[in-house]
């Protein structure tokens, strides 16, 4: 099942379980606003090529759009919608006043010089700078995407609009972006995961943990996790997988990748088959990487006891029914890697004061923030008798529909 599709299968039943009108829930689904547009650009050898662009608005009931923009060939508007939506329905979650919007541009990056990827961010940013902005829609990087791109749709917009740091957030600390910004997801994710554990009397401490994916969001929740003594026993990432039964040094591999760019040949650890990683013995599994690695041909074996969604739809809605009769208890994706997009909020914020934290003031307000989300999701869960991704669906869509309603969505 495809991300669009256990989207709405998740909000449809979500609906159910508040009792929404059905017209209510018909607006909810449907976008606000879906922009495409053309991108041509001289290439470095002077001829032109053309790139669809797109941005997909979902909902700003609860305040203006949030949500990145990747740049990648197999950009898919079936799947940038369901992101836009899952972005509304997240904001909600962590109750942070944004709505949700997603987008990005079909192609390459890597098959495209510096000065390419500059020209072809400027003229998307010529093209929707009328259609975003500080408080009608505000952009980030996504896949494919990064801070350097930030900076290129801040100077493009801010030649229409005036200097303006708070239209983009994931920016360079040196134009306004936050400090603990890079960190944020990884952080966030050991936040929920505490939260979690807290509720059923166990710390990170005393538990063994698989991740998968090394990249920005697996590295800083590995990090994390090491520094506050929990045992690491294998992780994985494209260019291969490793285990320890002791744990993972976790510096010294973030070292070993650093000057290799690899997890292959790493002293403290062994190779291991990456499809095993998933259903290696352990406490908690962390999938970071792709959508859709649980599904129904491993998710009988998989052997955690808890799964903490870092990546976005890492787990198929058939592996949801099969994990939940084995008790396994899953952390959605909704709101375990909500803290970039809280932190994002934060950068906001600091742009529109024009007064910058310490970076020890934005790790305290994400830890409040996803601390106070875990628990109004467990009393959402209480109230409605259903389990973490439902009661986290329900929570968003709840608040969304309730600020719809209070702005009278039918007149």
């Amino acid at each position: 099942m495809n991300a669009l599709a256990a989207t709405n299968r998740n909000f449809r039943h979500a609906a159910r379980i508040l009792g929404l009108d059905s017209k209510l829930e018909k607006s909810l689904l449907i976008p606000f606003r879906e922009i495409k547009v053309e991108c041509t650009i001289p290439k470095d050898d002077g001829s032109l090529v053309s790139y669809v662009g797109f941005r997909v608005q979902h909902d700003n009931a609860r305040g203006p759009m949030k949500g990145g923009i990747r740049y990648h060939p197999e950009v898919d508007p079936d799947e940038v919608n369901a992101l836009a939506q899952l972005m509304t329905w997240k904001t909600a979650v962590v109750d942070i006043p944004y709505g949700g919007a997603k987008g990005g541009i079909g192609c390459s990056p890597r098959d495209l010089s510096r000065s390419e990827l500059e020209r072809l961010t400027r003229v998307f940013t010529q093209k929707i700078h009328d259609l975003i902005g500080i408080h009608t829609d505000v952009p980030a990087p996504d896949m494919g995407t990064n801070a350097q791109t930030m900076a290129w749709i801040l100077d493009e917009y801010s030649k229409f609009h005036g200097h303006s740091p708070a239209v983009v957030t994931g920016k360079p600390i040196d134009l306004g972006g936050s400090l603990g910004r890079e960190a944020a997801t990884g952080r966030g994710v050991v936040f929920a995961t505490e939260a979690l554990l807290a509720e059923y009397g166990k710390s990170v401490k005393d538990l063994t943990f698989v991740i998968q994916g090394f990249g920005n969001v697996g590295s800083w929740a590995a990090r994390l996790i090491h520094e506050r003594g929990g045992k690491v026993i294998a992780v994985s990432d494209i260019t291969g997988a490793i285990k320890n039964p002791n744990g993972i040094d976790i510096p010294e591999l973030l070292k070993h990748k650093e000057k290799t760019n690899s997890l292959k040949d790493f002293a403290g650890g062994d190779a291991m088959d990456p499809a095993e990683l998933l259903v290696h013995e352990c406490d908690v599994l962390i999938p970071c990487a792709l959508g859709g690695v649980l599904n129904r041909e491993n998710a009988a074996d998989v052997k955690a006891k808890f799964i903490i969604e870092a990546a976005n739809h890492p787990t198929d809605p058939e592996a949801d029914e099969i994990l939940s009769k084995k008790g396994v208890i899953v952390l959605p994706d909704i709101y375990a890697n909500a803290g970039g997009v809280t932190v994002s909020y934060f950068e906001w914020v600091q742009n529109i004061q024009g007064f910058m934290w310490e970076e020890e003031q934005v790790n305290n307000e994400l830890k409040k923030y996803m601390t106070r989300a875990f628990h109004n999701i467990k009393n959402m869960c209480k109230s409605k008798d259903c389990n973490l991704r439902m009661g986290a669906f329900t929570l968003g869509v709840d608040r969304v529909a309730r600020a719809t309603l209070l702005r009278g969505w039918e007149a």
